[in-house]
């Protein structure tokens, strides 16, 4: 059984086109349909908290099966999740072309969590099942680099076709193709890459392998429970708790991008293509520079990468109310977007480097669950913060500062994880 990148180039090529139509799902329901809430459907203006409850709901729902998908990939294979994923997928566009009310807006976006939570974990623990262990800061930044350029292109084009065929019917007719695509892809195409884990799993045990070891978590056996790997990861490991808790409060930042900026920028005059666009240049900044972040990563070391990617995030939060235009608009989505390439890939490299292969998809999917848990805190943050302050640039000081906060938790608690840098004994 081989590894690496090359020698599993057409699998690899999949699933990479398997995360950009991930993408894509995600990025439909992140332009139109929040700066759109009002006029089409139906949420009072100044309603904070009721506008960011589809965010809310993504978050805790994509949470969950972030972790079932880990334990799921384990038991059942990487591509039965990966299939059910998109199966569940399928009535979003039609309940979002037929809402009557805001409440269906959230019960799609809650169809749209379980639907990430179990297609993006799949595809990342598909590519690191096949590829070789030097390649991994370079394998999630690909990964993330093709999700997140799939957001950012969703959100133009979306803007674009609600411009000329109307929210409604552009968002059923774009999502209808992405994930009908996606599905017969996922059935058709994509191999099962259990048995590439299990096979890495028999290499490590022999003698020729202990000399580059990471530094593996002590504290559980080779076969853990569920309830293990949930205690490991959220404090019995410092290392692990650090980054758990950075991805989740990364995450604020994102829920900031999808709940407000639209509402935002609309509410400042900007037409919804100009908002896709300035939207977009975070999520194009963001993609793209992983492809170069998640490589560096390989050769330098994921922690600082990850510690001052939270400080440049949050300062470009903090940017944008601070001006006025969309050239400066620009410069802050592009400077949030840079700090989160930063720390985006390299949080999941930190957990892939330290998680053994036995239970490194269980590693995986609880620290995505703590990832994507912080959309639904963030929202109620960013929403209560917005609410108490009166503005929604309230809620931009309480992402910035959050951000601040949480890389310096990281700087203190985490460490550098890769093997080559800081090995086992």
């Amino acid at each position: 059984m081989y590894f690496g990148i090359r020698a599993n180039r057409g699998q690899f090529l999949l699933q990479l086109l398997q995360v950009l139509l991930v993408g894509l799902t995600i990025g439909m329901m992140r332009n139109v349909v929040p700066a759109l809430a009002e006029s089409e459907f139906g949420v009072p203006r100044g309603s904070f908290m009721l506008l960011v409850a589809f965010v809310v709901a993504f978050g805790f729902v994509k949470g969950a099966m972030n972790f079932v998908a880990g334990r799921m990939a384990e038991h059942m294979g990487r591509k039965p999740v990966l299939l059910l994923g998109w199966l569940v997928a399928l009535p979003i566009p039609p309940l979002v072309h037929l809402a009557t009310s805001w409440s269906w807006i959230v019960f799609a976006t809650i169809l749209l969590g379980i639907n990430q939570g179990l297609t993006w974990s799949m595809t990342q623990t598909a590519k690191l099942d096949i590829t070789r262990t030097d390649q991994r800061g370079l394998v999630i930044g690909l990964n993330e680099f093709s999700g997140y350029v799939g957001v950012a292109l969703a959100g133009v084009v979306t803007g674009y076709l609600a411009s000329m065929l109307g929210p409604r019917q552009g968002l059923f007719w774009f999502g209808g193709v992405v994930i009908g695509s996606a599905t017969l892809l996922a059935w058709l195409a994509a191999v099962e890459t259990l048995p590439w884990a299990q096979d890495e799993v028999k290499r490590h045990a022999r003698p020729d392998a202990q000399a580059l070891r990471p530094k593996y978590p002590t504290a559980v056996g080779p076969h853990p429970t569920t309830a293990e790997i949930f205690g490991l990861m959220t404090w019995r490991d410092r290392r692990m708790a650090a980054i758990c808790q950075a991805g989740m409060v990364e995450k604020f930042v994102d829920a900031l991008v999808w709940a407000l900026w639209p509402i935002y920028l609309h509410q400042r005059g900007v037409a919804l293509p100009g908002i896709g666009w300035i939207v977009g240049v975070y999520g194009f900044i963001w993609g793209a520079a992983q492809f170069f972040t998640g490589k560096l990563s390989d050769r330098m070391g994921r922690h600082l990468l990850n510690v001052f990617g939270m400080w440049i995030c949050g300062a470009g939060v903090a940017l944008m109310p601070l001006g006025a235009g969309s050239t400066w608009w620009s410069m802050s989505a592009a400077i949030a977007g840079l700090g989160m390439a930063m720390l985006y890939p390299n949080l999941s490299a930190a957990v892939a480097d330290i998680a053994h292969p036995n239970w490194r998809a269980s590693a995986i999917g609880t620290y995505r669950f703590w990832r994507d848990l912080g959309y639904g805190i963030g929202g109620l943050g960013l929403g209560t913060a917005a609410a108490l302050g009166g503005t929604i640039q309230s809620a931009f000081w309480f992402v910035a500062g959050a951000m601040f906060l949480s890389g310096l938790a990281l700087y203190a608690w985490g460490e550098e994880t890769h093997p080559r840098l800081n090995p086992g004994v």
